[in-house]
C-alpha cells in the first residue's frame, strides 16, 4: 500500500487525492476534555450464551478465551459481565442460582464463576460486572415479580457478590438492577461493600427523571443504562442531566458475519459520538450455545462445537480490538470527536500522558444494520479527511495504523492490518477513506493481531453419543453439552444408592421461578444435533409418588424463550402407573397413552426411537407402544426432562443418530 508524503501525509487507497471531497477535523486538548473512557466489554449469560464454552477440551478452551480477554491479543475486553443466575430461561437455556432456595448457599453451580477467573487470569484489570436476568422462585413469595419484598431480593444479589470474593476470589465492580436501587445500595453499605457501583437501571433510561427529583436515589446510583438496552447510539436529555456515567450495557446481539461487525464498528464509536455514552457490551461475549437456539450466533465470535474443538475469531472480535487494544478504562474522550461529513464517525481518546488514539469508521447503512433498534437511512460516501493534532498533541511526529476493510463487492475482507506507520507534517494527516472500513491511529506500538494453529475443522456431533454421568468430582454442575431449558440439571451424587446409580444428572428445581422469559411449565434439557432419525434411551427415577412424571424426546424443534410451544415426540412415564406420547412439550396432543406399571422411587429405562414417520417406544426392555404415526417436526434435539417443577433423576444416557 502506498503511502505519499506530502505537506501532510496521504494514506491513499485507490483514487487520487483531489477525486474526493475534503474537510478537515481538528484533535484538540486545549478547551479541555470529554467524559472518561470506561470500556468495551462482553456479556455471559442472558442466558446461557457460554454454556458450551466449558465442555472445549484443551488447549482450543484457553485458545478461545485468549481471543477473548488477552490483552493486545484479539478482542482484548475491558469488561465482563456475567448473568447472577436464577434458575430460570432467560434467552437461550437457564443458569443455576447461588440459592436454589431461601435456606441453600452453593457458589460453585454453574460456569459464570469459571469464567470470570479466566477473564481475570489473562487481564488481572478487566471489570466484574453481575445481573440477575431472573430469580429462584421463592424470592417471588409465590408471585412472578421479585420486587415486593426488595430488602430479600437485594440480600439474595449481595449474597452472591459475598460468595464471588469469599470462595472465588473475584471482586465484582459493579452490580445492575432495575427497582431497588436504594435498597441494593443500603444493603452492600451494610456489609461493606461500599466500593461495588450500582447500575440502574439495566434496561432503558426511564429511571434518570426519578433521580433528578430523588436525590437519594441519584446518590445510590454510579452509573444510568442504555434505552431498553438497545439505545441506537442515543441518549436522553435527562440521563445527561444526571450527570452519571452512561453506558449501553447490553448492545449488539447481531449474527457476526460481515454485517454484524459493521454494526458493532459503527456502534462502539457512535455510542459515545452521539449518545455519550463511555461504555458498551456485547451481548453475547461468545456464541457457545446451539445455534438453533434464538439468537444463534449473536456473539463476538462462534464457539459451538465442543465435541469437534471447532471455533471460529469472527469479525467482530477485530473490529473490537481497533478500540480495545490502543485504549484502556480511565483515558478519556477528546471533546473534538464527531461526524465525518460524508458519513461516519470518529472518537479521540488520551490517556493524558501523551498518548492519542483515533478509531474512525465509515460503515455504510445496509452493511451496519443491527437487530435493533431500526436503523435510520443515512449515507457514507468515499471521502477526504484531513486532521489537525492541537494543543499536546501538535508535536507527535508518528502514528501507528491499523486498518479493516470489509470488502463487501469483492468478498476479500482484511480485519485488523497492520500498515506502515505514519509520519507527520506540522501535525497533520489525510486519509483517503472508502465506505466500510475502520481505521485506527494511535501513538500506542503494543498491538497486536494474535493467533494460534487453526483449531480442527467443524463436524456434526457424535452419531452416538453416551454419558453414564460417572464423575466423582465434576468441574460443572452441568454434564457436558446438555443445555437446560427449563429447570436445572445438575450432576447429582446419590448417596441412598450405592450400585449403579451412585451418580446421576438431577433436576432439582421444585418452584416456577421469576422470570421475564416464558418458561415451559414442565422442565427440559436438549442436547446434539438437530436431526431427524434419532434413538434416545436413558434410565428415570421419579421423587414424586403421586403426581410425578418424567420423559425422553426426540426431534424438539424449540428452546430458549419459545419452549412453552416446543413441539417433538415426547415419550412419558408417570408415578401413577402409566404413560403417554405427545407431539408436543406440554402434554396436549396425544397420540398414544396407556398403562406402564411405573412407579416414584424405582428405576426404569425408557427408549425411544423415531424414523421417518413412525416411532416406538420401549420400558425396561419391552415394547410398550410402536408403528405410531408421528406429525412434523422433522428435525430436532433429543432431550429429558419432567412433567412439572420436580425432583427426579436420569442415568445411563444414549442417543444414537443415522
Amino acid at each position: 500500500m502506498a503511502h505519499a508524503v506530502l505537506a501532510v501525509v496521504v494514506v491513499s487507497l485507490s483514487l487520487p487525492l483531489g477525486f474526493y471531497s475534503s474537510q478537515s477535523y481538528v484533535l484538540d486538548d486545549k478547551q479541555g476534555l470529554g467524559r472518561v473512557f470506561d470500556g468495551i466489554g462482553g456479556l455471559s449469560g442472558g442466558g446461557a450464551t457460554s454454556r458450551l464454552l466449558v465442555n472445549y477440551a484443551e488447549p482450543y478452551r484457553s485458545q478461545i478465551l485468549d481471543y477473548l480477554f488477552k490483552p493486545d491479543f484479539g478482542a482484548s475486553l475491558h469488561i465482563l459481565k456475567v448473568e447472577i443466575g436464577g434458575d430460570a430461561q432467560t434467552t437461550d437455556g437457564t443458569e443455576p442460582s447461588h440459592m436454589h432456595y431461601e435456606n441453600d448457599e452453593n457458589y460453585f453451580r454453574g460456569y459464570e464463576w469459571w469464567l470470570m477467573k479466566e477473564a481475570k487470569k489473562r487481564n488481572p484489570n478487566i471489570t466484574l460486572i453481575g445481573l440477575p436476568w431472573a430469580f429462584p422462585g421463592w424470592v417471588g413469595h409465590g408471585k412472578n415479580w421479585p420486587y415486593d419484598f426488595p430488602d430479600i431480593t437485594a440480600a439474595y444479589v449481595v449474597n452472591w457478590i459475598l460468595g464471588a470474593k469469599q470462595y472465588h476470589d473475584l471482586d465484582i465492580q459493579y452490580v445492575g438492577h432495575v427497582f431497588i436501587a436504594k435498597v441494593l445500595r443500603s444493603t452492600l453499605d451494610k456489609v461493606g461493600l461500599t466500593v461495588v457501583g450500582v447500575i440502574a437501571a439495566d434496561s432503558n433510561w426511564s429511571i434518570s427523571s426519578s433521580m433528578i427529583s430523588d436525590p437519594y436515589l441519584r446518590d445510590s446510583v454510579e452509573v444510568t443504562l442504555g434505552r431498553a438496552h438497545y439505545p441506537g447510539t442515543t441518549t436522553v436529555s435527562d440521563a445527561l442531566k444526571t450527570q452519571k456515567k452512561l453506558w449501553s450495557s447490553e448492545d449488539y446481539s447481531t449474527f457476526n458475519d460481515e454485517v454484524g461487525g459493521g454494526c458493532w464498528a459503527r456502534i462502539l464509536n457512535q455510542n459515545y459520538v452521539n449518545g455519550h455514552m463511555t461504555a458498551t457490551i456485547s451481548w453475547n461475549l461468545v456464541a457457545s450455545y446451539y445455534e438453533k437456539l434464538p439468537f444463534g450466533r449473536d456473539g463476538l465470535m462462534t464457539a459451538e462445537e465442543p465435541w469437534s474443538g471447532n471455533y471460529v475469531v469472527e469479525s467482530p472480535v477485530w473490529i473490537t480490538a481497533h478500540t480495545t487494544q490502543f485504549s484502556q478504562p480511565g483515558w478519556t474522550y477528546l471533546q473534538t470527536v464527531g461526524q465525518l461529513a460524508q458519513g461516519g464517525s470518529y472518537i479521540a481518546l488520551t490517556d493524558g500522558k501523551g498518548n492519542l488514539t483515533v478509531v474512525i469508521e465509515t460503515m455504510t447503512h445496509d452493511h451496519s444494520v443491527c437487530i435493533r433498534p431500526p436503523l435510520p437511512v443515512f449515507n457514507v460516501t468515499s471521502q477526504n479527511a484531513t486532521f489537525l493534532l492541537k494543543g499536546s498533541f501538535a508535536s507527535i511526529k508518528e502514528l501507528q495504523v491499523w486498518r479493516s476493510q470489509f470488502n463487501f463487492r469483492t468478498k476479500n475482507p482484511s480485519f485488523f492490518e497492520k500498515l506502515t506507520p505514519l509520519k507527520l507534517l506540522d501535525g497533520s494527516f489525510t486519509l483517503n477513506l472508502v465506505e466500510d472500513e475502520v481505521y485506527t491511529l494511535t501513538t500506542i506500538t503494543t498491538g497486536r493481531k494474535g493467533s494460534h494453529p487453526d483449531p480442527p475443522p467443524s463436524a456434526r456431533f457424535p452419531k452416538i453419543y453416551k454419558d453414564n454421568f460417572n464423575v466423582r468430582n465434576p468441574p460443572f454442575s452441568e454434564a457436558p453439552n446438555f443445555a437446560d431449558q427449563t429447570g436445572v440439571f445438575e450432576n447429582y451424587v446419590n448417596m441412598t444408592d450405592p450400585g449403579p446409580h451412585t451418580f446421576t444428572l438431577r433436576q432439582v428445581i421444585t418452584e416456577r421461578p421469576v422470570t421475564w422469559a416464558t418458561d415451559a411449565d414442565q422442565t427440559i434439557s436438549v442436547i446434539g444435533d438437530y436431526q431427524h432419525n434419532l434413538m434416545v434411551t436413558c434410565d428415570v427415577f421419579m421423587e414424586n409418588t403421586k403426581t410425578g412424571g418424567v420423559f425422553i424426546a426426540a426431534r424438539v424443534d424449540k428452546g430458549g424463550q419459545s419452549v412453552r410451544s416446543a413441539k417433538g415426540i415426547f415419550f412419558w412415564v408417570f408415578a401413577d402407573g402409566t404413560y403417554k406420547v405427545t407431539s408436543d412439550l406440554a402434554g396436549q396432543t396425544v397420540l398414544e397413552e396407556g398403562q406402564s406399571g411405573t412407579q416414584a422411587y424405582g428405576w426404569h429405562t425408557l427408549s425411544l426411537t423415531v424414523k421417518g414417520q413412525s416411532a416406538l417406544g420401549l420400558l425396561d426392555g419391552n415394547p410398550l407402544w410402536n408403528n405410531t404415526v408421528v406429525p412434523s417436526p422433522k428435525n430436532g434435539w433429543a432431550a429429558i426432562g419432567t412433567h412439572s417443577f420436580e425432583l427426579a433423576q436420569f442415568d445411563n444416557f444414549v442417543v444414537v443418530a443415522e
